[in-house]
């Protein structure tokens, strides 16, 4: 068996690479900057340099994830950003041997476009690896046993949920709904009720910052943005509780799918889940009360990671030491 020196996850608001003896050696926004030329769109920015520009730029300047839903539909775009970042971690082409996560719901097509990607990178050996098992061997969950455990990773483009056993995924599936998706709906809430405009930015610190389930929440935060009608700048003192509004649409629909999946498996399955509790994981599970939330409304169990921004990423990297579990795993895709 070939020995693997990165991990490489590329989601859709942040991409964490890896890297064998050292640990995480780099996290930066999925994010790039182009400008229209007359010979087409050029880069200005990637990355960190890139999320900077948000709301800072000329009309014409698009700041996009080359990477939705796990699909890099934006092919030419992955390729320069990944290029660029794996250029700061030291990476060797043609030689360096690479674990690529994905989601759990990723098609044949979507799995080709990332080996294209792959390819265009110059990596050598490139192993696919669905990101939810990672996220179980971050967690330090046993998955080659007979033992059955269920994750829900909630991250920055979309929500993987898997039902995991014998380094295999039972029943799995791949919601379009994530972090951006919830700042875009912030933005959207405050122009309705406020005719407020903000920009994602701003949504997104208003999400992490002040955003919450509990009904009774007392966090606020003053937001400074511009008013729909007159376009002067107008600042608004903005709570939680009707933030909430806009943010748990997106949790209810993660809640139906959880409950769809679990009540399609066999009893002995769903008693094993309840056993060892849901595991919730992903940029988007720390959101405040999430925990009361799934208990109020959700029948089974659950378990927020403690490390639910790293946990995947470093799943990936045990299995960079572990090749016994890493191929088990290999040879169950």
């Amino acid at each position: 068996m070939k020995k693997y020196k990165f991990a490489i996850e590329m989601g859709g608001g942040y991409t964490n690479i890896y890297v064998k003896g050292q640990g995480l050696a780099l996290k930066e926004p999925t994010l790039v900057g182009a400008e229209p030329t007359e010979e087409g769109y050029k880069v200005i920015a990637l990355g960190q340099d890139a999320k900077k520009l948000i709301g800072k730029t000329k009309e014409n300047i698009e700041i996009f994830t080359p990477c939705v839903y796990g699909e890099h539909s934006n092919f030419e775009y992955s390729v320069v950003l990944l290029k660029h970042l794996l250029s700061k971690v030291g990476f060797k082409q043609f030689e360096d041997n690479v674990l690529f996560l994905c989601p759990c719901g990723i098609t044949a097509r979507e799995k080709d476009n990332i080996l294209r990607v792959c390819e265009a990178c110059n990596m050598g050996q490139v192993e696919i690896i669905p990101a939810v098992l990672c996220s179980l061997v971050g967690e330090g969950r046993k998955i080659d046993g007979s033992t059955v455990n269920m994750v829900v990773n909630i991250g920055g483009t979309y929500t993987d949920i898997a039902v995991v056993n014998m380094s295999n995924i039972l029943k799995g599936a791949t919601l379009s709904v994530g972090g951006k998706s919830i700042d875009a709906s912030i933005v959207n809430y405050l122009a309705y009720k406020d005719e407020l405009v903000i920009g994602l930015p701003t949504a997104e610190t208003l999400k992490n910052d002040v955003g919450s389930l509990y009904d009774n929440d007392t966090l606020n935060m003053e937001v400074t943005g511009v008013d729909l009608k007159s376009k002067s700048p107008k600042t608004v003192v903005i709570h939680s509780m009707e933030l909430k509004n806009a943010i748990e649409p997106f949790y209810s629909e993660i809640l139906r799918a959880i409950d769809t999946t679990i009540n399609a498996l066999p009893p002995e399955v769903v008693t094993d889940i309840i056993n060892n509790k849901i595991l919730v994981c992903g940029g988007c599970s720390k959101l405040q009360g999430l925990d009361n939330y799934f208990k109020m409304n959700l029948k089974y169990p659950v378990s927020i990671s403690e490390d639910t921004d790293y946990v995947t990423i470093m799943g990936a990297g045990k299995l960079l030491s572990d090749q016994t579990l890493l191929q088990s795993i290999l040879n169950n895709l």
